[in-house]
């Protein structure tokens, strides 16, 4: 089967967005900064972003969600972090901002951490989507609120976290066929 895809962001402009956006955490948090990687989504992204900053100390901590049903924003921490961010200056690193639901539920269980600063950066955002209203303080690019996206930490079925660029590709397709488009791994789709 073909999947209707792009590239959305290729290595170059993701090398170059996370370049921009580690220099601004740098600009921010001169003391240093606690990089809170939610897992899994976020881990790629997050290990670029940190070998980035190379100003201030970077320290990285891990939390993972699990959702209690789909598209509830309902969500239950299986992971915390286990270092104390109370005085630090903490931003949460994502994959993607979409309906800021459990954004929100995140910012509300950190917050309550004592924080000096709590801010957001993501990869990605698509705030035409957005229920709750947060803003990321630091954004990699926005994306249409129809965009079905891979790569680069982003899957469909546990695939295509590993690929080196973002897709955008037909959802039902892949849905259907989880497999369609292995064959980026040898030739990316075209477009950007």
């Amino acid at each position: 089967m073909t999947v209707r895809a792009r590239v959305l962001l290729d290595r170059a402009a993701i090398a170059a967005r996370v370049d921009e956006l580690a220099k601004r955490i740098t600009d921010d948090h001169r003391d240093g900064v606690v990089l809170v990687v939610v897992l899994k989504g976020a881990l790629i992204f997050s290990a670029d972003l940190a070998r980035a900053i190379t100003q201030v100390p970077v320290t990285v901590d891990f939390l993972a969600i699990s959702r209690y049903a789909p598209d509830s924003g309902r969500v239950r921490i299986v992971q915390d972090v286990s270092m104390g961010l109370e005085g630090r200056d903490v931003v949460v690193v994502e994959d993607l901002v979409d309906t800021g639901l459990t954004l929100a539920y995140l910012l509300g269980h950190l917050g309550a951490r004592g924080p000096r600063r709590l801010e957001v950066c993501t990869l990605l955002d698509r705030p035409e989507r957005r229920i709750v209203p947060v803003a990321p303080r630091y954004v990699g690019a926005e994306i249409p609120g129809d965009a079905f996206v891979v790569g680069y930490g982003l899957h469909v079925g546990e695939r295509y976290r590993n690929l080196g660029f973002v897709v955008e590709a037909d959802r039902d397709a892949l849905l259907a066929d989880p497999t369609a488009g292995l064959s980026w791994y040898a030739q990316p789709p075209k477009g950007a």
